[in-house]
């Protein structure tokens, strides 16, 4: 991939990613990036460092693909306005549970108690209207728990609570609230872990202690002192409004050909709006052409926006074959030639990353990320 790296300018410096960023960070980062999982998502170290090499404190950092709002926060933890966007749901329920999180710990229980104590004064609810495939994954008196948090969850717009919950939907560990199941893509693992041999995972779960244990591990590593600047729109890149003017915009597009995000979210979807999980998904990923589209709308309002000597960054995964569609790097490059041409590829970053990282297990072709750094002459 480096050798094909250097086919998109050869002038451009081609640089291997720090070897820092191969490390895992998920015991010193920020335990707000560890609400919920997201297929896909950038590193919170990659993303820090992007954020502290190309941006100043005081800016504002733009992201039109938040996805679990990683670079937003980040941004915001080191002093810079964030603006967010996404077309998901569920990325907008993340990054805004991320931007503003409860003041403290203390009034973050005292809203999850609230919430709880909420939904247990709601009907019981009739879990024959329940899709079959939503059922399987849950012993029906932890289900119907789930069903009324989230109704108020959702009724009261309490994005770090509906984050919160989203996070310990479903896993194999006693912590979460469903039957033994993957923590990413949701599948039971009931194979792995047959009923007969471990009943005690098959046992009614309750919600309360397990939602209030993850309130408290959300600020294990979170201070949440001082106010954060931030802004999310929910839209699609063609359709989004960027600031009239801003900084930097560091960003990791949907993987092309490679990632199924309405399907992968399929059950956290359900219970933000029982119709998402059979209507929502991103044809950037499914289609070269919108893919194209999407990055040329984009490029045009980045060449109206971002200020003189800003930076651009792009963290964009390739595939291996030989194939025009494997390398969407060389689209975000051509295309920022024709629709950005104030902007100039600075330099190239790669790394070379494992598919447990950052993609689905059977996903085998995204091996390499680009990054691809532009600035504004």
């Amino acid at each position: 991939m480096c050798d094909r790296a250097t086919t998109l300018l050869p002038e451009t410096k081609l640089l291997s990613a720090p070897e820092r960023w191969t490390k895992s960070c998920v015991h010193e980062e920020c335990t707000l990036h560890q609400l919920s999982p997201y297929i896909g998502k950038i590193k919170s170290s990659i993303a820090g460092d992007l954020i502290k090499t190309y941006s100043k404190p005081g800016d504002l950092a733009v992201d039109p693909f938040a996805g679990a709002g990683t670079i937003p926060l980040e941004a915001a933890l080191q002093g810079r306005r964030a603006f967010a966007a996404d077309i998901s749901p569920y990325a907008k329920i993340l990054s805004l549970a991320k931007l503003f999180p409860p003041p403290s710990l203390k009034r973050a229980l005292e809203m999850a108690e609230d919430a709880v104590a909420k939904s247990e004064a709601l009907p019981i609810p009739d879990l024959r209207t329940v899709p079959s495939w939503v059922r399987q994954f849950f012993h029906p008196k932890t289900l119907r728990e789930a069903l009324n948090f989230a109704t108020i969850a959702r009724q009261s717009e309490n994005d770090f609570l509906m984050a919160c919950f989203l996070g310990i939907l479903h896993h194999q560990r006693p912590g979460f609230l469903s039957f033994p199941s993957s923590h990413l893509v949701p599948y039971l693992r009931d194979k792995k872990y047959p009923r007969e041999h471990f009943p005690e995972m098959y046992a009614y779960r309750a919600l309360k202690p397990r939602l209030l244990a993850k309130v408290r591990r959300s600020f294990k590593r979170f201070n949440p002192a001082g106010s954060t600047i931030g802004e999310f729109t929910l839209g699609s890149v063609q359709q989004l409004e960027l600031p009239k003017r801003f900084d930097a915009l560091i960003t990791s597009p949907p993987y092309m050909n490679a990632l199924d995000y309405g399907r992968d979210n399929r059950l956290r979807l359900w219970f933000i709006d029982e119709t998402l999980a059979e209507r929502v998904d991103n044809d950037v990923t499914q289609r070269r052409q919108a893919f194209v589209d999407a990055i040329s709308s984009l490029a045009r309002k980045v060449e109206s926006g971002l200020r003189r000597r800003g930076y651009c960054v792009f963290v964009v995964g390739e595939e291996l074959a030989d194939r025009q569609e494997s390398h969407p790097s060389e689209v975000v490059v051509r295309t920022f030639e024709y629709s950005a041409p104030s902007l100039k590829l600075k330099q190239i970053l790669t790394d070379n990353i494992p598919d447990i990282r950052r993609t689905r297990r059977e996903c085998r072709g995204v091996k390499t990320e680009h990054f691809l750094v532009f600035q504004r002459n």
